[in-house]
């Protein structure tokens, strides 16, 4: 009842703002569009503000899963109509604040102090508001300007609620529509889901952070602020306040005499050098999160907040984008098929000159054009449409780096619109794979584990002389067999001990043939059935 409850809220608050024609075109409510006819939301409804900022407004209601949703497509103004970009924008950081004596009291419940024992100064109207949390001015008692992050109140309610419409959704998709199969709509519910929650532990944030400094520490490209330990806990975080431009003032920024291509590019290395080289990338990476240090325009850096969400790979699946883009920027189509194959993302059938050719067809026209204008999200679209006719498996584990990369994308070129971001990424992936291939790294790779190593090395001769006594025995038994073969075996047996039980009836039913044959007349007759019976019996035994 929850979930329908929810549903039907979506679909007054769509209604409300005069956003019926998403109504009629969500599939979700097609059974029930004689509903939509009759609604009276429908006939008194008036559209007020333009389509984006009813778009946004409605965002802003339906919560901090439909607000998210705003902030990611709000990066991709090549993608999107302008009116509406600017408008979704506007989630970043303009959400509507929640009471400020709201917030105090929960720092003060949370910290088991009064603010004024906490803080030098504690300002109670927010600085920020964002959809899962807002932000706070306050100063330490030793003159240090921090920020303080507080939880909205109420949210693990909302969102355990939404998810619960998600899994609903996921469910339904799965069990009507022919491509979930490929899509994997519950798997990437699931991962959606452990990354929204992560968001609501602000512990888990400062340990971000704290990492995230780590890997870049004396960097010219990238600060992170200093988190208060002290005074964290898991709905409350204290840092270090930035003090910077945001990223979507381009025009200050250029007023000050920025180097913007610089600064695009440095952004590319930024994300290529998490994802890569650290294995640890800030994965919300909106406007609303970046600000630029501009004390020498020469040198702009860049200067990041909001760490609820980050992502990490397998090194299998880094090993196989990095190829992946390679092969792409080389034109190799016959290894993008060949590592698709190797990944798994594709189903073990496909024929590998077959998926070579497809993307191909997708690829070449799109490199008739300089590199620079070759657009990373679209070149996903099209790939996506070679995907569909492939069968190929969406992997939820790389979710949010396609959706990081592409904000990224976005962000840059709103920056640069000449941004060549093959130019920039490029000899990131090539210096890393070759540092992976290198003999220094296999060297560090053999010393971290050499202790696991060290432990094989010992159990070997005891395992080989135990192989060796039981070959000599003729004992030496090399299992191969999958859980699947055996159980088909179980089956198999079943199978044979019932018609073991059907041809002993047989054997049974052609003595007594044989027997009446003997008392009756004429006895030809009986012969006969016998010699029937018995061919009958000895054809289904040999068969076997």
């Amino acid at each position: 009842m929850r979930v329908a409850g929810r549903l039907l809220t979506i679909h007054r608050v769509l209604v409300r703002y005069g956003l019926d024609d998403y109504v009629r075109a969500t599939h979700l409510y097609r059974p029930l569009r004689f509903v939509f006819w009759l609604s009276p939301w429908t006939w008194f409804t008036r559209r007020r503000g333009t389509r984006g900022e009813r778009l946004r407004r409605a965002l802003e209601d339906l919560g901090p899963i439909f607000v998210k949703f705003g902030q990611v497509v709000s990066t991709r103004r090549d993608l999107l109509p302008s009116d509406i970009a600017d408008e979704l924008a506007r989630l970043q950081d303009r959400v509507p604040p929640f009471d400020g004596s709201l917030a105090k009291a929960r720092i003060e419940a949370s910290l088991g102090r009064p603010v004024t024992g906490i803080f030098a100064s504690f300002d109670v109207a927010p600085l920020a508001a964002a959809s899962i949390a807002q932000v706070h001015a306050a100063t330490l008692p030793g003159g240090r300007e921090v920020v303080v992050k507080v939880l909205r109140p109420g949210m693990r309610e909302a969102i355990d609620l939404d998810l619960e419409v998600l899994h609903a959704l996921a469910g339904l998709a799965e069990e009507y529509w022919p491509d979930s199969r490929r899509l994997r709509p519950r798997d990437v519910v699931v991962e959606y889901e452990k990354t929204i929650l992560n968001e609501l532990d602000l512990m888990r944030e400062a340990g971000n952070a704290s990492q995230l400094k780590r890997n870049f520490a004396g960097s010219p490209l990238l600060h992170v602020p200093e988190v208060y330990w002290d005074f964290c806990r898991q709905d409350v975080m204290v840092m270090e306040r930035i003090r910077g431009i945001p990223i979507s003032e381009v025009a200050r920024l250029r007023e000050l005499g920025t180097d913007i291509p610089k600064l695009a590019e440095n952004g590319v290395e930024i994300f290529f050098t998490q994802v890569f080289r650290h294995n640890f990338f800030h994965a919300d990476m909106h406007p609303g999160n970046i600000f630029v240090d501009v004390a020498d325009p020469a040198k702009p850096r860049y200067a990041a907040v909001d760490f609820g969400i980050i992502g990490t790979l397998e090194p299998r699946d880094q090993l196989y984008l990095a190829g992946n883009f390679l092969a792409f920027f080389e034109r190799d189509y016959r290894r993008v098929a060949v590592l698709h194959l190797e990944s798994g993302w594709v189903p073990a059938g496909t024929r590998a000159d077959e998926l070579e050719s497809a993307v191909r067809t997708v690829c070449e026209p799109i490199f008739d054009k300089p590199l620079k204008d070759i657009s990373f999200g679209i070149v996903l679209m099209h790939l996506f449409e070679v995907a569909r006719r492939y069968e190929m498996q969406v992997q939820p584990q790389l979710i949010l780096l396609q959706k990081t990369l592409l904000n990224i994308e976005g962000l840059g070129r709103q920056l640069y619109p000449e941004l060549d971001l093959w130019k920039t990424a490029l000899p990131i992936l090539r210096d890393w794979m070759r540092e992976r291939a290198s003999p220094r790294t296999v060297i560090a790779s053999m010393r971290e584990h050499w202790p696991d190593i060290a432990e094989a090395i010992k159990v070997l001769p005891v395992i080989a002389r135990r192989a060796i006594r039981r070959a000599y025995d003729d004992e030496l038994v090399v299992r191969t067999e999958s859980a699947s073969l055996e159980a088909l075996r179980k089956e198999t047996r079943k199978l044979r001990r019932r018609s073991d039980s059907i041809y002993a009836a047989g054997v049974v039913f052609v003595g007594g043939i044989v027997w009446i044959s003997l008392a009756t007349q004429p006895v030809w007759l009986g012969w006969v059935l016998a010699a029937a019976g018995a061919t009958w019996l000895v054809r289904g035994l040999t068969r076997r």
